[in-house]
């Protein structure tokens, strides 16, 4: 297994009434994930909705996460742009904060040829010495990188591993920790030995998420189990319904910014109604009445 752990969640990042960033949220989701399953977090992702963040709130909340941390866990910075010299930039800063790797997406809108691509990830990697997962999403970034384009990068000094969220070319690559990049193929990228999923179900599922990896016997059970919540929460752009099953679970993540919106009221009944069926909201009601955090 990678030293940056197996159960890494993509964490949200919670808002205040003002859409400000809420520091004290923060710091308590992380904990409470710590102790539901997570052995890591990526911050300022595709799920903190880092594309609405600035570069003093993006760098500050990879402090803040650095700083109070939970024991045993690792922090993994979002640092990927499709400006080149941005992501330098913000990879070299968030190595000086000390995290302990970076994530850091294919351009995107750009769509840079394959020689592109290598370019880009040559000068990024010359601005750390921790360990780089690439992150392969061709749905949102128009462009793949497929197994000889990975296998190529694999060669650069720093470049560790792969967040695959092409499913159709899941697969080991000689010199890349594997991460599921979906999780829906949490349990497969397992199977096949590779080194956990970057994940957001678990937000919610992550005592079960974190099953999956101690009990491989049951793993197969166990991600049919969680089908369900996996297409919940994916139902309308991320995170906003993980961040409607926060604050229903008493998570006070706050809202989005623009460009993304609430849930709407039929999609909270659907979240609600997943939360209910795996008994994760009466479990909350009952920890409340009976004077539970």
């Amino acid at each position: 297994m990678s030293d940056l752990g197996t159960v890494l969640t993509a964490i949200v990042t919670p808002f205040d009434s003002e859409l400000h960033v809420a520091e004290g949220p923060f710091v308590e989701l992380m904990h409470h994930l710590a102790e539901h399953g997570s052995d890591g977090f990526v911050v300022c992702g595709t799920t903190g909705e880092a594309a609405t963040l600035s570069d003093e709130e993006h760098l500050a909340l990879v402090a803040l996460a650095v700083r109070e941390r939970p024991p045993h866990t690792t922090i993994i910075a979002g640092t990927g742009s499709n400006d080149t010299r941005h992501a330098v930039n913000l990879t070299e800063r968030a190595t000086e904060l000390g995290v302990d790797g970076t994530l850091s997406v294919t351009p995107y809108y750009n769509r840079p040829s394959p020689l592109g691509i290598v370019r880009h990830y040559e000068e990024v990697a010359k601005a750390t010495d921790r360990p780089i997962l690439l992150y392969n999403i061709p749905g949102r970034t128009g462009t793949n990188m497929g197994p000889e384009l990975l296998a190529r990068l694999a060669q650069i000094e720093h470049i560790q591993g792969v967040k695959q969220a092409n499913a159709a070319e899941l697969a080991q690559i000689d010199g890349l920790d594997l991460y599921a990049g979906d999780d829906g193929s949490f349990a497969a990228v397992l199977d096949m030995g590779g080194a956990g999923g970057i994940l957001v179900a678990s937000h919610v599922a992550g005592d079960e998420m974190r099953r999956m990896v101690t009990e491989p016997d049951r793993r197969a059970e166990i991600d049919a189990s969680l089908r369900d919540v996996y297409k919940t929460l994916f139902l309308t752009a991320s995170p906003t319904l993980t961040k409607a099953a926060l604050n229903l679970l008493g998570h006070d993540v706050g809202g989005l910014r623009l460009p993304l919106v609430e849930a709407t009221e039929a999609e909270l009944a659907l979240v609600r109604a997943m939360l209910e069926r795996h008994g994760w909201l009466g479990a909350v009601a009952g920890a409340r009445a009976g004077g539970g955090a």
